[in-house]
């Protein structure tokens, strides 16, 4: 029997609406479409059906996974931006919906600003993919299909 399609929550955090306008030194050239639009190929082969959101607005992506879990979602893949860094409210829905995430970051975080080096959530993390530019989001929904779909002890 096949496994069953698993809903995905891609989450993207502040500036990340910029991609491809900003820094491309650190972020590359790639836009948030185009990033989407890759996750989305990639979501067959992986039975997955994702679904998008992107805030500057800590409060909203709040909000946005306090609904994930009423909408049965399996996983959220999570960019965080500058939230990682600053939000332990963002940390404390993720611990109390007990959705497995993964974290991702574009650039290597810890190559960069001292204060980029913390993270909220990385101890409570399935994974944490940093570093690999935009191909760290096909790393992490790989990686969280396969936490996923692991067997259960």
């Amino acid at each position: 029997m096949p496994d069953k399609t698993l809903k995905i929550l891609v989450i993207q955090g502040p500036n990340l609406n910029l991609l491809g306008q900003r820094e491309s030194l650190i972020y590359g050239s790639e836009t948030l479409e185009t990033v989407h639009a890759a996750l989305e190929k990639r979501s067959g082969p992986l039975q997955t059906s994702l679904s998008f959101f992107q805030s500057n607005h800590e409060g909203a992506i709040i909000d946005r996974i306090q609904a994930a879990k009423k909408d049965g979602v399996d996983g959220i893949l999570i960019n965080a931006g500058a939230l990682t860094h600053t939000s332990i409210g963002l940390r404390d829905v993720l611990a109390g919906t007990a959705i497995p995430f993964v974290e991702v970051h574009i650039s290597n975080v810890h190559a960069r600003e001292e204060f980029r080096h913390h993270s909220y959530l990385s101890a409570i993390a399935a994974g944490i993919v940093v570093g690999f530019g935009t191909a760290g989001y096909d790393l992490g929904l790989e990686g969280l299909v396969r936490h996923l779909r692991r067997p259960k002890s």
